[in-house]
């Protein structure tokens, strides 16, 4: 089972990490292509670029300046431990042992606007570039059409016959993807509230549901759409109900 999560705004590179392993991206040249060209924006490019204050435009600024190759633990830290988001908080990846990491890096897939796609261990450098900018890379109007087609074809390289792709991944990032092109089964969990008497998705919540589930199918070694319907972490469960496609489980609490 292989599964796609979006990365996270906030970073952490501050916090003791819990074990020494690291991998290298498979995209840092894009990575490195891509930071050249933020490296030429001054804060106040990158303020209008992204819509973020001058406070944040001046943080990433300067983390753009500071990006550089090779990579290694003294400069750069595991995607897994450097996002700090709801996500990764319901996935709480600093509990997981060296075994369940490893399971973790086979599965787990973080889709990134600047590295394209990250394994939990890859390093990576402090930034900020969400896949849906308008970064025009030379005759490519945005990020989308800059990755094209890799992502999908990276994807489809590392995946085995048989094997589900679980969807966790918010629309801007999923949309990265070419998902009739993906060869296996996509499996888009939706979490869902009560509230005012309605169901609904608030992000909060979904998004640290979709780290939960992360959790739960690496702890509970989830293979087929029935083992994900066993989801049941922080009150959710599995709605019949409220399920209008097969391939988009509903849960509710």
């Amino acid at each position: 089972m292989k599964i796609v999560i979006s990365p996270a705004k906030s970073l952490n590179y501050e916090s003791e990490l819990p074990m020494a392993k690291f991998t290298l991206p498979e995209f840092i040249e894009d990575a490195e292509k891509l930071n050249k060209i933020l490296k030429k924006k001054k804060p106040t490019a990158l303020s209008e670029l992204m819509s973020i204050s001058d406070n944040l435009a001046q943080l990433n600024w300067q983390r753009n300046q500071d990006f550089t190759t090779p990579f290694t633990p003294e400069n750069s830290r595991p995607a897994i431990y450097a996002f700090s988001g709801d996500v990764y908080t319901g996935l709480d990846a600093y509990t997981l042992s060296e075994e369940k990491m490893d399971k973790l890096q086979e599965s787990l897939r973080i889709l990134s606007g600047q590295y394209g796609m990250l394994k939990p261990l890859d390093l990576m450098q402090p930034y900020r570039l969400e896949m849906g900018t308008s970064l025009k890379i030379g005759r490519k109007k945005n990020l989308y059409e800059y990755w094209g087609s890799r992502l999908t074809d990276h994807l489809n390289d590392e995946m085995i016959d048989g094997e589900l792709l679980v969807n966790l991944a918010s629309n801007e990032y999923y949309s990265a993807l070419q998902p009739k092109r993906i060869k296996a089964e996509i499996i888009t969990p939706i979490f869902k509230d009560w509230k005012n008497d309605k169901l609904k998705i608030i992000s909060f919540f979904a998004k640290k549901a979709r780290g939960a589930m992360v959790r739960y199918i690496l702890d509970s070694d989830a293979k087929t759409l029935t083992d994900i319907k066993g989801f049941n972490l922080d009150d959710y469960e599995f709605s019949q109900e409220h399920t209008l496609k097969e391939n988009q489980p509903v849960f509710i609490r």
